[in-house]
């Protein structure tokens, strides 16, 4: 069964406050994956999207969601921008035993390694470029909606997906050359 968002997203805003739980069950897991990938840490990415729900549905009672793009990607706005906030404020860090709880659903011990180097990777880069590749290469979004959910110019988000992808061959290229 096919949700219009759009729809259940006029009824919050008409006072509805009970259809904001549709939003939530239709959008949780692709959400949680974004935070999750963008803040690398699974009890980070619960908080960030607990916050970014939360102020999606006073944006959605105040008005504020004008209905020109559709309610997932003004929702990927607010998780991608909730998460950039959380990433600025802390201090970087390597949080192992998360990791590992994240990737304990892989099979082979190679998909972990690998997982584990991308996510240093990731972490090595900005905020806004992390989120554009998370946004592009891992949500699937195309370079227009990754663009709008970013806030910024399509030829923007180009630039940024190619100065990302430079610096992850980058890194990918020193981590070759010193064995790790």
């Amino acid at each position: 069964m096919t949700v219009d968002l759009r729809f259940v997203a006029a009824r919050v805003r008409d006072g509805d406050a009970a259809a904001f739980r549709q939003v939530v069950d239709h959008t949780r897991t692709q959400l949680y994956r974004l935070a999750a990938r963008l803040l690398g840490n699974v009890s980070d990415a619960e908080d960030a999207l607990q916050d970014a729900y939360v102020s999606a549905y006073r944006g959605l009672v105040e008005g504020r969601y004008d209905g020109r793009s559709k309610v997932e990607t003004w929702l990927y706005r607010i998780v991608t921008n909730t998460c950039i906030d959380q990433l600025r404020k802390r201090k970087p860090r390597a949080d192992e035993a998360e990791a590992e709880a994240r990737f304990d659903g892989l099979v082979t011990a190679e998909a972990r390694v690998a997982l584990r180097e991308l996510d240093a990777m990731l972490a090595a880069l900005s905020p806004q470029d992390r989120a554009a590749i998370v946004l592009v290469h891992v949500e699937g979004l195309t370079v227009k909606e990754a663009a709008e959910t970013l806030g910024a110019t399509e030829g923007a988000m180009e630039q940024r997906l190619l100065r990302a992808r430079a610096a992850l061959r980058k890194k990918g290229a020193e981590q070759e050359a010193t064995g790790g």
